[in-house]
C-alpha cells in the first residue's frame, strides 16, 4: 500500500473528501517525522514503533581500493513490529 492508496482508503472509510484525507495523512506523517527528527520514539500501540538509533564513528574499508575510511557518526530510523501485528501477519 502506498500513500495514495492510504489516502483513498481513509477517504472511503471516513466518508471525507480526498483533499481532507490527504491533509490528515500528511499531518500524520509530518508529525511522525518531526518527532523522530527530535530523537523521540513514535509508538502506535498494537501496530509498531519507530525510533532513532545512534551509530558511533568507526573505521571501514573502501571495497574497491581496500583503503581505510573513517565513517562519521550517524543516526538512522528503525521500525519495530508490535505483538498484535506479528500475530495478525503470521496467522
Amino acid at each position: 500500500m502506498n500513500k495514495l492508496e492510504f489516502i483513498s482508503a481513509l477517504k472511503t472509510e471516513a466518508n471525507i473528501s480526498k483533499s481532507d484525507a490527504a491533509k490528515v495523512i500528511q499531518i500524520f506523517f509530518d508529525s511522525m517525522a518531526d518527532a523522530m527528527a527530535k530523537g523521540e520514539r513514535v509508538e502506535i500501540r498494537g501496530l509498531c514503533s519507530f525510533y532513532v538509533k545512534d551509530y558511533k564513528s568507526y573505521t571501514g574499508r573502501n571495497p574497491k581500493t581496500g583503503e581505510k575510511v573513517v565513517i562519521k557518526p550517524k543516526k538512522l530510523p528503525f521500525f519495530k513490529c508490535g505483538k498484535e501485528l506479528k500475530e495478525r501477519v503470521d496467522y
